[in-house]
């Protein structure tokens, strides 16, 4: 959703020039996040440095960076300490704009500037009551609410003769709203401050500083009866009661610090990173970095970890698109998911986030795997196999319709929550949901440090390294295989399973290669393209364990192109699709050498006797003809049915990434989209 970026220097001097670099760079790499206006907050006040500036602008971050550079500001002058603050907005309250647009501010000397990411359900209540009050608003968002509700708490304590510091007046502040947030806060009052604070969206904070070579950042719980805050332990130690954190920092430090809500916008400045949990509230001052909460926390501090991505993994290099690099990554990103994990030579599988929790799962009520767009679409594709595995039932759900009907659910469950980013609001609420009621939650994702990765009891990290097209192709093969691998596990001491997991382990080693000779196809994918690139609709069906890839190759094409598509099982044919048929409506259909061949072969024939022109995904060497008709195939590697999804999908995000760049659209910022999904 919306991209968050921020960077303050303190005692490190920095040109201003430099610094709206930094921010501009940081949104860059935030772009693929989806978004329809930039904005950045900056001290450029020739009189008065500690006011705030304001620089916001519709569109791409490009036209923000132009409008920047017309502005007649000081570039060149250095400052031992200042605080920007950068955000890209993807519109939830209110079109487009530049009034839209954060950062906001709380009056018209921006006294108080925030940039959010998130939705705050309370903003009409709170809005309401501060229009009451004489505050008046210039946009149509939520987020402006935040801006004037601070400003109204500052009024009120300077009016009570209640001095309030920056860290409480947004402890205060937070502590009102509802909702899902991450928020960062400047404010011309405090100059040289900065506080972040976190609920339901992702944020995190780079260090670079000499000051911070611990591993650990201590917690320090506020102090409701005294002004400050106290830490809960240091070093494993508990610290008495104490009216002030002061006394806990180092003075005269030089410091750096990048906050964001994607590693993506950090991993070029640092790699150490602190990964902020829900209701945490972070102070930035005098350059010291201190972490607090308003209640008591599980841990007693936030460690700082060590971002595994390079930043080559985020450049295009020379692909047109981020898209079209990260499709032909995938002969390396299923590598690095199976790689430690499969030992090809002995036969077996490990997985190491689950291992100890196996017997627990082999004893289990049911399986249910809980997922959103193209996660979800990964379930269905292993559904079969891990049925077939674990002679368990297996139940696969879209997260928001599962917690829109309060699906129960048993201690003994076990409930698997796949998401690329970690971060997705509707399965984050649904892990929630299934662990207050006792279930063993597990996580699949991609991102090390995310929320899901952090708040289940187990789980598996596909390795697929950073995916920046906003839509998913390598995170979706990855997450298959990661599931494969979960059930070969499961069923490792089956004797009846044996031959049939060789065949599995066998068809993986092979998959590197079948991938790369799948890719080869991307010239006839683009011929096809220039045949589909015009029309209204086009359907994608099969059955059995191809039906996922319908629904997968359904979405890209929806994601990417605009046009409308639908996914159908070919068992239904007969009850309702059936009439969309004719020689005018474009058909792929996916018929594999698998237990419904045969199947799939009469479906084909009831599509060709209704005038159905098909285009066939089929295995390397399958003549296919129907009614006498010979019919147009892509012939791709047969595999294992288990992961032959994997290989089938790929013509598919080549054909839908050819349609898209064929229409003149923009592959990796598709209209409307967003990367990582943080609200409901």
């Amino acid at each position: 959703m919306c991209g968050i970026f921020a960077y303050l220097n303190y005692g490190v001097p920095r040109s201003r020039k430099a610094i709206v670099n930094s921010l501009i760079n940081g949104l860059k790499r935030l772009e693929y996040r989806g978004y329809d206006s930039a904005g950045v907050a900056i001290d450029a006040d020739p009189v008065d440095p500690a006011a705030i500036t304001l620089i916001k602008q519709s569109g791409k971050v490009s036209a923000l960076e132009q409008k920047i550079e017309a502005q007649s500001i000081d570039w060149d002058k250095e400052l031992d300490v200042h605080i920007g603050i950068a955000h890209t907005r993807w519109a939830t309250h209110g079109p487009p704009n530049e009034v839209n647009c954060h950062p906001h501010r709380s009056d018209e000397k921006n006294t108080f500037v925030v940039i959010h990411n998130g939705i705050i359900t309370n903003c009409k209540e709170l809005k309401t009551f501060l229009s009451a009050k004489g505050y008046a608003f210039e946009s149509e968002t939520d987020t402006e609410t935040i801006a004037k509700l601070i400003k109204y708490i500052y009024d009120d304590s300077k009016a009570k003769d209640e001095e309030m510091d920056f860290l409480q007046l947004v402890e205060a502040t937070i502590s009102q709203l509802e909702g899902a947030f991450a928020l960062i806060f400047k404010s011309s009052v405090f100059p040289g401050e900065v506080v972040a604070t976190r609920r339901g969206s992702p944020l995190l904070i780079g260090v670079r500083s000499d000051s911070h070579a611990t591993d650990n950042i201590p917690i320090f719980v506020t102090d409701k009866t005294a002004k400050g805050s106290k830490p809960t332990t240091v070093e494993g130690e508990t610290l008495r009661r104490v009216s002030s954190w002061d006394r806990y920092l180092d003075s005269d430090v030089k410091s750096e610090f990048f906050l964001a809500s994607d590693a993506s916008a950090i991993v070029e400045h640092t790699k150490r990173v602190i990964f902020l949990e829900d209701d945490d509230v972070a102070l930035i001052r005098n350059g010291q970095l201190t972490i607090h909460r308003m209640k008591h926390a599980t841990d007693p501090s936030r460690p700082i970890r060590t971002l595994e991505m390079e930043l080559q993994e985020l450049m295009k290099g020379s692909f047109a698109h981020f898209m079209l690099k990260e499709i032909y990554e995938q002969p390396e990103s299923v590598v690095n998911t199976m790689r430690g994990r499969v030992d090809f030579d002995a036969g077996r599988v490990v997985l190491g986030g689950l291992r100890d929790f196996i017997p627990d799962m082999k004893r289990c009520r049911r399986l249910m795997f809980i997922a959103c767009g193209t996660s979800y679409n990964s379930a269905i594709a292993c559904r079969q196999f891990l049925e077939e595995t674990t002679e368990l039932p297996v139940i696969v759900d879209i997260a928001s319709d599962f917690l829109d009907r309060s699906c129960p659910i048993f201690r003994d469950d076990v409930c698997f929550f796949i998401s690329q980013s970690g971060e997705t609001a509707d399965t984050l609420s649904a892990l929630r949901y299934c662990k207050a009621k006792g279930a063993l939650v597990v996580g699949i994702t991609n991102t090390v440090g995310s929320t899901i990765s952090r708040e289940t009891h187990c789980g598996v990290h596909i390795n697929a390294g950073p995916e920046i097209g906003v839509a998913s192709t390598k995170a979706y093969t990855s997450q298959i295989i990661a599931l494969v691998l979960f059930g070969l596990m499961m069923a490792e001491d089956r004797k009846s399973m044996q031959i049939r997991n060789q065949e599995v382990i066998a068809s993986l080693k092979q998959l590197p290669d079948a991938i790369r000779k799948v890719l080869e196809l991307d010239g006839r994918m683009k011929e096809l393209a220039k045949e589909l690139y015009e029309q209204k609709s086009l359907l994608v069906m099969g059955r059995g364990p191809n039906f996922a890839n319908c629904l997968e190759g359904a979405l890209k094409i929806k994601e990417l192109t605009y046009m409308h598509s639908e996914g159908i099982l070919a068992g239904e044919l007969k009850h309702g699709p059936l009439a969309l048929v004719d020689h005018t409506m474009p058909i792929i259909m996916i018929v594999m050498r698998d237990a419904t061949y045969g199947k799939s072969q009469n479906a084909l024939e009831q599509i060709v006797a209704r005038h159905g022109r098909p285009i066939v995904i089929c295995a390397e060497g399958d003549r296919l003809s129907a009614g006498g008709v010979e019919i147009r195939t892509v012939e791709v590697p047969q595999l294992v049915d288990c992961i032959q999804s994997v290989i089938t999908v790929i013509p598919l995000q080549l054909l839908s990434y050819h349609i898209a760049t064929l229409r003149g659209l923009d592959v990796d910022c598709p209209r409307n989209l967003a990367k990582s999904v943080t609200v409901e």
